[in-house]
């Protein structure tokens, strides 16, 4: 009896194909990559180079390098102290985001596992406040600050950016939530464990990657906000979007300085989204694919 055999070339070609398709593909993400990259090259570039130089047209990218910018911006040559903007910014950011984690675990786990009655209503209301525009809560959270004495304050802002972040981050721990099998808390329940017991043994450790992307989410809006900011505080208070706005005078924009000074304040966000990259990665895809 003879075998025949189906001819091994369709085999080759095809892999001779998905490798081409994948060098595409590849090529392709780094441009795109680039592209995406070229504005921060572009900031960091113009940091480093003399106000004079910065403002040619078209830009002088061979102009000699300088770190005079960094130096006015930190304040060697007698300018703004900015140290305590960033801190404003740290304490409202941090403290704003440990209080929407808690708050909102809390709230995800209610509509994600012990689900109440008319749960879909519950998330699409909080939703709904971010259709809201933040100007036009504006004057009244500005006359209640008044009222209440805490315009200019820690305060003022870690509620503010609480209740900005949190609609958002109960979204994203209810999908995280919804993720964790029922099995598993069925069964502490059986053996006994309480509910703070099953919190921190058995939700938080599983949700890590979620935590850690929604904790990340809520620095970056905390620490970018402006708006509020610039309206209700004016010199205790004050964070670093506000300091950044201090280098467009009634004499021009400092370009140098400006660049020089956005790179540091992103350093903070860029160094915390390198350092919880896998989680985020994790965080952002649990619930994409089942």
């Amino acid at each position: 009896m003879t075998v025949v055999t189906a001819p091994a070339r369709p085999l080759v070609r095809r892999r001779k194909k998905g490798r081409a398709t994948n060098v595409v593909f590849a090529v392709v993400a780094w441009l795109v990559g680039l592209i995406f990259i070229t504005p921060i090259l572009w900031m960091v570039l113009t940091g480093l180079h003399s106000e004079v130089d910065a403002a040619t047209n078209p830009p002088s990218f061979l102009a000699p390098l300088t770190m005079e910018s960094f130096a006015d911006f930190f304040g060697a040559s007698g300018g703004v102290d900015p140290w305590p903007f960033l801190i404003n910014s740290a304490v409202a950011s941090v403290v704003s985001t440990i209080i929407v984690l808690v708050l909102a675990t809390m709230a995800a786990y209610a509509l994600a596992v012990r689900k109440i009655q008319r749960w879909s209503d519950v998330l699409f209301f909080l939703l709904s406040t971010k259709m809201l525009p933040m100007v036009a809560g504006l004057l009244p959270v500005f006359i209640l600050a008044r009222v209440l004495g805490i315009l200019d304050t820690w305060l003022l802002l870690i509620i503010i950016y609480s209740s900005m972040n949190l609609p958002i981050a109960v979204w994203m721990m209810r999908s995280f939530l919804a993720e964790v099998p029922l099995a598993i808390l069925e069964a502490a329940e059986i053996d006994g464990a309480k509910l703070p017991r099953v919190f921190a043994q058995i939700i938080l450790p599983l949700t890590a990657p979620g935590l850690a992307a929604t904790a990340l989410i809520c620095v970056i809006f905390s620490w970018n906000e402006l708006l509020f900011a610039s309206v209700l505080t004016s010199t205790a208070a004050s964070t670093a979007p506000v300091f950044l706005t201090s280098f467009v005078t009634s004499q021009g924009l400092f370009l140098s300085q400006v660049c020089a000074a956005s790179l540091v304040i992103s350093v903070p966000v860029l160094v915390a989204g390198i350092a919880a990259q896998d989680k985020l990665v994790q965080g952002l895809s649990m619930g994409a694919v089942k």
